[in-house]
């Protein structure tokens, strides 16, 4: 049966995290009623990831891994996934444990209202370092700035979105925190909800000072380059 609903989840080395998310994952979107697929993507992870994916698997059906050949960074693993999917609408996350899967029927819902073609999370109530949500804060002003994504938190990796939407992404340096703006480059309606946020309980984050600053700041600038010189998929 082909599902109506894609999850895709990009990791790297994220045991201790994939069975818990796996099975609030699938006791949220069992309840839509809905047929779906929850598609981890392994990004060449070296800990027992693969190990519990297979588990993940191996107790529900739903579940399925796409595995890379090789570490190749969050942003070609969530397109590689999103471009597997065969959902009408496709569902992102992190796989930290941070998103909660308990806000996917709104972000559904908004998007399913005809409103939104892509709906994002917004996390009103972050639980990370100080230091990290003032960096944050101070990146979504200036991103904002730039590139008009009209969204508070183009960090925030919960989202739901129709399946078409996925035309306007292409391979670039950090593509996942940049999502909205690629999305209304291309014509689509963005919006958002606010969505819950948790603490980190396992592994660690992948994200130090460069890659949430500096490399971010580079990839901002070249995409907002791309989008002036018209050189993004214009999807609509």
């Amino acid at each position: 049966m082909t599902p109506a609903l894609s999850l895709v989840i990009p990791v790297f080395n994220e045991a201790g995290n994939i069975l818990p998310l796996a099975e609030r994952c699938v006791d949220v979107l069992r309840e839509l009623g809905r047929p779906f697929e929850c598609i981890f993507v392994n990004d060449g992870s070296t800990d027992s990831t693969a190990a519990e994916i297979a588990a993940a698997a191996a107790r529900w059906p739903e579940v399925r891994e796409l595995r890379m050949e090789k570490n190749s960074g969050q942003a070609l693993a969530l397109l590689a996934g999103l471009r597997a999917a065969q959902g009408e609408f496709l569902l992102m996350m992190d796989g930290d444990g941070q998103n909660d899967p308990r806000d996917y029927p709104a972000l559904l819902a908004l998007v399913e209202s005809g409103r939104v073609d892509l709906a994002c999370g917004w996390r009103v109530d972050r639980h990370d370092s100080t230091l990290r949500r003032i960096m944050s804060r101070i990146a979504n002003i200036v991103r904002g700035a730039i590139l008009k994504d009209g969204v508070h938190d183009s960090g925030c990796q919960l989202r739901v979105m129709r399946r078409e939407v996925r035309e306007a992404f292409f391979p670039m340096e950090l593509m996942q925190s940049f999502i909205p703006a690629l999305a209304v480059a291309a014509g689509f309606r963005v919006g958002e909800t606010p969505v819950r946020h948790h603490a980190r309980t396992h592994g660690d984050s992948k994200y130090g000072l460069g890659r949430l600053w500096w490399r971010p700041a580079a990839a901002m600038l070249g995409l907002r380059w791309k989008i002036w010189r018209g050189q993004t998929p214009h999807c609509r």
